[in-house]
């Protein structure tokens, strides 16, 4: 018979294996909250939009629900008073916003049945009360919409395009189009994300902020002139050509929450495929299977068709970027559960146009190369192939996970960079995932880890994106969010965190989590809270810091002096027989207390492995050997990336030459690397 505590242990063990391999099965389809039909035309020689739009929006909350909160993103470059220019400066994403560059949107009908309700509608400050920012209007409806109603608007607008800067616009004749129309925020239901009460999420357009809107349907019209190559967002249905020289294009897709689109008469066309059944092996389903705990046919992955639009002089890139592209769709997949969309489109943004590269719209994406790349010794350099993996990330931590960016996120930004050097060291190798040139190497790790140290003390992970200190979004949205999750990956095993990530995938397909409800998710799976990770890593500011203070390991001395009656010692040359007694003192430098190992190695070459819990302040150890100790070191095998200072965590017991003479001969490798470019 078992013993009772025995038996209880492995009832839970099989308890946990019966969740894991029972998967949140992947929804079908969202709850459709709006529908948006959508006409609008480019006129190419002012850089302006001219749009029609019919929105019907589904009240999915158990409220009757008087007003309408609609998102004008454009405005945020429509002069100087905006909170996005405040915020920038005028200058993000090496683009700088200049005189003649403006852009904006302007409301010209909005009506619900006959009804106007532009002439009530007004400008909404909810996050610094900044009276001349019109990145938000709320309209007052002339009756409420009941709980499960419906309620349809017919709304006219025009825009300016600015010059490309903070992912839209144009240069030249290449156009990023997004955010172009007047766009729904989200009413949230109590309990969505924690609230007590239902209301209106709808935060004005912020320099350190992206977006978050509800799924639904969109049905949308094109118009361009007809040397325009086009590519948008979903599946294109017709394409018409008018008298004049037009054409309309007819672009539809379910279960999304935006749409983006792009023109320029000097795109080429590269059409691909992802074919599952020729990219992904039996053994491939097999082995992922098992590490996420889910059976071959939940794991299966759909077919996608994949719409590349480069640049002629980045052609020679192209192969390239698509092998990218579907080792994406093939391992995200596997990861994360499939992508359910059929249609993929990739644009290579032209020169000029970096400021709209780098982005993510719902199976649409940006990226971003240069013709240096073509070429040696640049070939070897993968900063493209990053681009590339990580905003297809964002198709599932933005776009089929609902994510809102605005007061979370990390829960993009971040998981996205932990899932992309997750894939890049796969492809590529761990310690060159970005690259190698001269000799030196680049890995994701590194990426990471060097925006890192003791002084990121002033923010948190989890906070709004626009109330960051100056120059932080990025590591608390970005770096610092990888480095946590490859630190909990470590601290509690990779098939552990991989069934984490994917049982969050799937229970939050097209819904709206917070942190809390990933939390739960990385509990329930683990079998523990994991609150003692959370609290201090992404709702605290202190950091992770160990290292080994103090080291020594020298001989016994034999006793000296008056030892007893009449015994006096005074030859202490028997001390070399003695053993080493070694001492060393680790301390936890950071406020953040996470569990580690101490290493010990000897000169014999035996290693003692010490585990700490790392609570207390510091931990001194006692050795006494035969041989003396070698050195020492904290978290030997580098699982705590969140770490803010490696260098710390070793000591020797005497120096060791070898590493300057190894980086002399490395900096002496690169100076001849040098030379020899220059004279090339």
């Amino acid at each position: 018979m078992l013993k009772a505590a025995r038996l209880a242990t492995l009832v839970c063990i099989a308890t946990a294996i019966a969740r894991w391999a029972s998967a949140d099965p992947l929804p079908a389809h969202a709850a459709r909250v709006v529908a948006y039909s959508i006409d609008v035309s480019l006129d190419a020689g002012t850089h302006t939009l001219t749009g029609i739009q019919r929105l019907t929006w589904h009240n999915p909350s158990t409220d009757a629900v008087s007003d309408l909160w609609f998102h004008l993103y454009l405005n945020a470059f429509r002069n100087t008073n905006s909170t996005f220019i405040k915020e920038s400066g005028g200058q993000l994403r090496g683009e700088e916003l200049t005189e003649g560059g403006w852009g904006w949107i302007d409301v010209t009908k909005l009506t619900m049945d006959g009804t106007d309700l532009l002439r009530g509608a007004t400008m909404m400050a909810p996050d610094d009360g900044n009276a001349d920012d019109k990145t938000v209007m709320r309209a007052v409806l002339p009756h409420a919409v009941p709980p499960g109603g419906d309620v349809t608007l017919d709304i006219a607008f025009t825009a300016r395009l600015p010059r490309v800067f903070a992912r839209t616009g144009y240069v030249n004749d290449y156009y990023l189009v997004g955010q172009l129309f007047p766009k729904l925020g989200v009413y949230e239901p109590a309990g969505t994300r924690g609230r007590t009460a239902g209301g209106w999420n709808c935060h004005q357009f912020h320099a350190n902020s992206e977006f978050y809107a509800d799924y639904g349907t969109f049905d949308v019209r094109i118009t361009t002139p007809e040397r325009f190559v086009v590519g948008a967002t979903g599946q294109l249905k017709s394409a018409t050509r008018h008298a004049g020289g037009t054409i309309t294009r007819r672009y539809v897709q379910d279960d999304v929450h935006d749409f983006a689109w792009t023109a320029d008469p000097h795109f080429v066309e590269v059409n691909d495929q992802f074919t599952a059944s020729r990219e992904v092996s039996a053994a491939e389903y097999q082995s992922a299977a098992a590490l996420v705990g889910r059976s071959i046919d939940e794991m299966r992955l759909s077919d996608v068709s994949i719409h590349l639009l480069m640049q002629p002089s980045h052609m020679p890139q192209a192969a390239r970027l698509l092998a990218s592209i579907r080792a994406s769709i093939k391992n995200f997949g596997l990861w994360y559960g499939r992508y359910p969309y059929p249609t993929l489109t990739i644009v290579d943004p032209s020169y000029g146009g970096l400021g709209s590269g780098g982005m993510e719209y719902p199976t649409f994406i940006t990226g971003g190369t240069s013709m240096l790349l073509n070429h040696w010794p640049f070939e070897e350099i993968h900063v493209n192939d990053e681009v590339l993996v990580h905003e297809y990330g964002h198709q599932f931590w933005y776009g089929l996970v609902g994510s809102n960016e605005f007061e979370e996120a990390w829960l993009d930004e971040g998981f996205n960079q932990y899932s992309t050097g997750r894939l890049m060291g796969r492809l590529f190798g761990e310690h060159r995932s970005l690259g190698a040139i001269f000799g030196i190497q680049l890995g994701h790790v590194d990426e990471g880890r060097i925006s890192n140290g003791p002084r990121r003390v002033f923010d948190r992970i989890r906070q709004p994106a626009w109330t960051y200190s100056p120059n932080a979004y990025q590591f608390y949205s970005y770096d610092k969010p990888e480095l946590a999750l490859e630190t909990l990956e470590r601290l509690l095993g990779e098939p552990v965190m991989a069934k984490i990530m994917r049982t969050y995938s799937e229970r939050w397909r097209f819904r709206h989590p917070s942190s809390d409800d990933f939390y739960a998710v990385a509990s329930e799976v683990a079998g523990r809270d994991l609150g003692w990770f959370f609290r201090p890593v992404v709702e605290g500011t202190d950091v992770v810091d160990y290292e080994v203070s103090q080291l020594s390991s020298l001989r016994r001395t034999s006793p000296e002096g008056r030892l007893g009656a009449g015994a006096n010692v005074t030859d202490a040359s028997s001390s070399r027989d003695q053993p080493y007694a070694s001492t060393v003192l680790v301390r936890r430098i950071g406020g953040v207390s996470l569990p580690v190992t101490i290493a010990l190695t000897f000169e014999s070459g035996r290693v003692e492995r010490v585990p700490w819990d790392g609570v207390d302040r510091w931990k001194k150890l006692t050795r006494v050997t035969s041989d003396r100790l070698a050195g020492a070191e904290v978290d030997p095998d580098h699982r705590l990336w969140l770490d803010a200072n490696w260098t710390n965590n070793s000591r020797r017991s005497m120096p060791d030459r070898t590493a300057a003479a190894t980086w002399s001969a490395r900096v002496l490798f690169w100076v001849q690397q040098l030379v020899a470019l220059a004279g090339l």
